[in-house]
């Protein structure tokens, strides 16, 4: 078996941060549980990042950003509703199939608010800096900002629901636009 190259780590210990910050948050995740899970020394993880916040920012800045491309993708070529519907469909799927991507983001909003309250501004400045590039992932396609805002705010009600697990065909995903409500009760399932 061939060795991994320290870029090809540094990617695995990304991975591994998001799904255990995912679970755990920043403040009970250590560093030695996301080093046993990539299978490295503690010593060697921070040879590839400086600190526990350099590795959940990296793990924050590539969820923002997997979500912004995959709003990106699903829009191409399509405007409006159609957009709407799309972006919609892959972000209800995204959470349904890949349930720590919601958990991390989740995370990300009580980190950036913990810290802040205590005087670091630097994660916050990355998380807001990442949700711009989705709000413009999202505005774009849909043409403008109040569409831009209810889109957001539906998704953000997705979130919430999601992850105190209300289940398909639970009466909360009534009001949602047709096809949706459905979908996003599957992802109710994914634990919180």
């Amino acid at each position: 078996m061939a060795r991994m190259s320290a870029d090809e780590r540094r990617e695995s210990v990304i991975r591994a941060a998001i799904h255990e910050f995912a679970r755990g948050g920043y403040y009970g995740t250590s560093t030695e549980v996301i080093a046993q899970r990539v299978g490295v020394s503690q010593p060697y993880l921070f040879r590839l990042f400086p600190g526990k916040k350099a590795i959940f920012l990296a793990a924050a800045g590539r969820c923002l950003e997997s979500t912004r491309r995959m709003f990106a993708e699903a829009a191409d070529g399509l405007h409006g509703e159609e957009a709407r519907a799309a972006m919609g469909r892959a972000y209800i799927r995204l959470i349904a199939e890949e349930p720590e991507m919601l958990q991390m983001q989740l995370q990300m909003y009580v980190t950036v608010a913990a810290a802040e309250a205590a005087g670091d501004r630097e994660l916050g400045e990355l998380v807001r800096a990442g949700w711009l590039e989705l709000w413009d992932a999202v505005r774009i396609p849909l043409g403008d900002a109040r569409q831009a805002t209810a889109f957001m705010g539906q998704g953000m009600l997705i979130n919430t629901l999601s992850a105190m697990g209300f289940p398909s065909g639970h009466r909360i995903w009534d009001g949602f636009p047709g096809g949706v409500d459905k979908a996003a009760g599957s992802a109710g399932r994914c634990p919180a």
